[in-house]
């Protein structure tokens, strides 16, 4: 059954940003992203799974207390969207927000564009 973007985005949220566990995060990403994908953050450019993957694993280790939550409704159209999210100690405020941005084509994730908010 085709995902939706706004279905890419959330188990790209959830399952692979916020999936601790190597194992089930490469499965996802094999899953929902090109192979070619490519992750564009301020800390760089990662294309493919091996770098999104490491990643994702480095920031994670780094806040080995955080989760990942949605902070607003998700907007998506013709294979764009984009997905407000905090991260921090759950159950407490987010300590980062942010705004992912992502390009979909043939139901699978090929570019994701993560912008962090600047603190006021």
């Amino acid at each position: 059954m085709p995902r939706s973007t706004e279905e890419l985005m959330k188990l790209n949220l959830h399952g692979v940003f916020g999936e601790r566990d190597r194992a089930k995060r490469l499965a996802v990403i094999s899953e929902i992203w090109a192979t070619d994908g490519v992750f564009i953050d301020p800390e760089g450019r990662h294309s493919g799974y091996a770098a999104l993957d490491e990643a994702v694993e480095s920031l994670l280790r780094r806040f080995p207390e955080f989760v990942f939550v949605e902070r607003e409704p998700l907007d998506a159209f013709h294979g764009l969207g984009r997905l407000g999210w905090g991260f921090g100690p759950a159950g407490q405020e987010p300590a980062v927000t942010g705004l992912d941005v992502v390009v979909v084509a043939g139901e699978r994730i090929t570019a994701l564009y993560t912008f962090l908010d600047k603190p006021k």
